[in-house]
């Protein structure tokens, strides 16, 4: 790591002078973040990670995080960071093998809640079975929205690159979905974009409401080793379930239906949905992946959800069709359709 955080006893939050370079700094990273993160690559503290590599295909993906608040039922914006980047290097076939993580930290924040977000980044990295192989700090100061807001005055961003060797001979790809493909989902949908809004606005369930935000690189390994005819896999993050499958009708020109009786939801979910006037559809999910099947291999896909914590509550949710207009249509439990559309913008801001 190129810049640092960490302070003397004097210091409880973050200042500017963590991202100066001097000693304040590097107690920073050698007492706060080294200790939970350590590794061979990153404990040398280089510029970059050289990583042995056989031959084969790489693949690479990178995203930065900016959920607020930081905190929430069910994970932190370390996790989130995490699993998201992981689940972007699954969802390509690919097997996460080491990430990097850029940290911006605003002055003021708590050095408590750093320490709990970095454990959370090192423990969600051994779930993965992935390594934080190199990574870059810097402190900017506090945003004059952040002084204003009487919120807490706290304030981390993230970014995280991540590289995974890509399984030989696999290829997955919208472009291989055909009409009568089935469409599964691992779990129930929603819950991570309405556990951190009902945090947001101070709402709280009769139930637990908690994120889904979880590594899945496990589950769609054991996706691909179960001899599926796999087309496509996509993790339904912003702009939710109704995102991806807009996706795969606006790429394939094929009509998507779904059926409503069949999506997961949790009570405690639909009514928080109903709550926020939000469409569970259109939410995000962190912990979730769809899964586009040729229709005879749909049960052994299920089964092989079924057969890992993260896919116990799978379900085949819809197929495609060959049917114009192109549409995603929803049918109702009581036998109705309704045409579902993605959100026209972001309904819930800084969710992932």
């Amino acid at each position: 790591m190129n810049a640092g955080v960490v302070g003397s006893d004097i210091h409880d939050r973050v200042v500017i002078a963590h991202g100066g370079g001097g000693e304040l700094m590097g107690r920073l990273i050698r007492e706060r973040l080294l200790p939970p993160l350590r590794n061979e690559k990153l404990a040398a503290l280089t510029d970059g990670a050289v990583l042995d590599w056989p031959a084969g295909s790489l693949v690479f993906t990178t995203d930065s995080y900016v959920v607020t608040p930081l905190e929430f039922p069910g994970g932190d914006i370390g996790r989130l960071a995490v699993a998201g980047t992981v689940n972007d290097l699954a969802v390509m076939g690919a097997q996460p093998l080491a990430l990097s993580l850029g940290l911006i930290l605003e002055e003021g924040l708590p050095l408590n809640m750093l320490d709990r977000i970095v454990a959370s980044i090192a423990a969600t990295a051994r779930q993965a079975g992935v390594e934080i192989v190199t990574g870059d700090t810097k402190v900017i100061e506090r945003r004059p929205q952040a002084i204003t807001s009487g919120g807490p005055q706290e304030g981390l961003l993230i970014n995280t690159a991540g590289i995974g060797r890509l399984r030989p001979g696999l290829r997955l790809s919208i472009d291989r979905i055909q009409p009568g493909d089935a469409i599964i989902i691992n779990g129930p949908i929603a819950e991570h974009g309405l556990a951190v809004m009902s945090v947001r606005t101070g709402i709280e369930f009769a139930s637990s409401l908690r994120s889904d935000v979880a590594p899945l690189n496990g589950l769609i390994a054991r996706l691909l080793d179960c001899g599926a005819h796999l087309k496509f896999l996509r993790d339904p993050t912003r702009g939710g379930l109704a995102g991806v499958l807009a996706d795969i009708c606006e790429a394939r020109n094929l009509t998507v239906e779904i059926e409503e009786q069949r999506i997961p939801i949790s009570s405690t979910a639909r009514h928080a949905a109903e709550m926020l006037g939000l469409d569970p559809l259109t939410v995000a999910n962190e912990g979730k992946c769809v899964i586009v099947v040729a229709a005879q291999d749909a049960q052994r896909v299920l089964a092989a959800c079924r057969d890992h914590p993260l896919g116990r509550d799978a379900s085949l949710i819809g197929r495609t069709v060959d049917r114009s207009p192109p549409l995603v249509e929803l049918v109702t439990r009581i036998g109705g359709r309704r045409i579902v559309q993605r959100p026209y913008g972001e309904e819930l801001p800084r969710i992932c």
